[in-house]
């Protein structure tokens, strides 16, 4: 009989001394196996950040750009591979399709619980406070939608684009601004998160009343009936995500065969979640779900979407076409020119003629570079480009570079603003901690 220490139950190496070389053996981890506790939190934290959402994010950007620009043809095959069954509910889709109603369905259920608590608990519970986003928002979106149709109003414009510059990227605009302000007001990431969630619901809206075809009111019926037993057993309090995960997988199916674009199911189960607490709750069960589901889609929809949709040709012809041609023009300009504007203006214009006010610790010059910032239009606005020329691949691919341009240069241009105004928050609270240590101002 052996002297070798028995192998643990999962099959890996025992500890302690090897009788024959006396050595202690340390345990062996397997490939992709699953992570220890302490390192699963650890990166389920990490994918919570802005930042890292961000880098994922821009990481699939690069990783789809270099794919389909040195492997076309399989980047291609990869993105239109047919993967599901076809019965009941015709769901045998391309796995870029997946990634558009399937991934992003995720993304829109966490921007639903979002706008929820922001309801609830957040700015927009007080009219006053949320006066300003809200205009900004709906601002945000007018003026870049008028921008795009202008510059379309020849007779080589296309106006079904007019959409695609009228949304905020929350995971970037946000990432931004947790990189390049550091030290700047808590106040101006909370009017900023407010914008973008309300720009999200004028996204969706615009997508549900827009982009929807063909409506099946079998399904689109059954959709609701769903939505409405979901609403019903979360306010009974009845527990267990046996439950629920089915459930959100038959509205969703159900939703996207009745014709509504699938997320629209995404962003209604988040609405229909409780913000508020029962006694004995340490959380809501928002927050709960939240916290639950925001590495999944910040970790691996948001950038799993990005690799399937962002592979786009930008060669010197692709990049001259988005200069050239009216419809990827539009989008260009609604982002640098309209976006800014918009919110800004908006901003200003609420300020000046109503009794809603700028929040006391920001400056308007902190506002014109989240103005900026918010012309990021990136994940929804490349999903919008697909589904606006969905019957013009060629026009769709120039739609997205402008997206891609029009989002870089806008990212760029915020960051250089907001390291300027981080710049005087920071000597602002330097002066300050001096001062409280009996020194002189610096």
């Amino acid at each position: 009989m052996s002297d070798r220490p028995a192998p643990r139950p999962d099959g890996s190496p025992p500890l302690g001394p090897d009788p024959e070389s006396g050595s202690t053996q340390a345990p062996r981890r397997q490939f992709l196996g699953r992570l220890p506790l302490p390192e699963r939190t650890f990166l389920a934290d990490a994918l919570r950040a802005e930042t890292v959402g961000g880098v994922l994010l821009l990481l699939a950007t690069v990783a789809a750009l270099v794919w389909a620009n040195v492997w076309p043809h399989s980047y291609e095959t990869v993105v239109e591979h047919t993967v599901g069954p076809s019965h009941p509910l015709h769901l045998d889709l391309p796995l870029g399709d997946w990634a558009k109603d399937g991934l992003l369905s995720v993304f829109f259920f966490v921007a639903g619980i979002e706008l929820k608590r922001e309801l609830v608990a957040g700015e927009l519970r007080d009219r006053r406070a949320a006066a300003l986003p809200v205009v900004a928002a709906v601002c945000g979106v007018a003026v870049p939608a008028l921008v795009y149709t202008l510059v379309n109003s020849g007779a080589d414009g296309h106006h079904g684009g007019w959409a695609i510059p009228t949304a905020t990227d929350i995971a970037f605009a946000l990432g931004v601004l947790a990189v390049a302000g550091t030290h700047l007001p808590s106040a101006l990431r909370a009017f900023l998160l407010t914008l973008a969630v309300v720009d999200d619901l004028i996204a969706i809206l615009i997508i549900a009343i827009f982009f929807s075809h063909g409506i099946k009111l079998w399904a689109l019926g059954l959709a609701f009936l769903g939505l409405v037993l979901f609403y019903a057993l979360h306010r009974l309090r009845v527990h267990g995500w046996y439950l629920y995960l089915p459930l959100a997988v038959v509205i969703w199916a159900l939703m996207h065969e009745s014709g509504i674009h699938a997320t629209v199911a995404g962003v209604a189960m988040g609405l229909l979640l409780r913000c508020t607490k029962d006694p004995g709750e340490a959380h809501s069960p928002a927050e709960h779900i939240e916290h639950l589901v925001r590495p999944f889609s910040a970790g691996f929809c948001v950038p799993v979407f990005a690799l399937l949709s962002a592979g786009v040709t930008l060669n010197a012809h692709a990049l001259a076409d988005v200069f050239t041609h009216a419809a990827p023009l539009g989008a260009l300009l609604g982002l640098l020119v309209g976006k800014p504007i918009g919110v800004f203006g908006g901003s200003w214009l609420t300020a000046r003629f109503t009794r809603a006010e700028l929040n006391p610790e920001l400056e308007w010059s902190d506002l014109f570079a989240v103005s900026v910032l918010s012309g990021i239009g990136f994940t929804v606005s490349l999903l919008i480009s697909e589904l606006a020329f969905a019957d013009d691949p060629a026009l769709a691919r120039q739609a997205k570079a402008a997206v891609l341009v029009g989002s870089l240069i806008c990212a760029l241009v915020a960051a250089v603003l907001l390291r300027l105004r981080n710049r005087t928050y920071q000597r602002l609270y330097e002066q300050e901690e001096a001062e409280q240590q009996g020194g002189r101002p610096v």
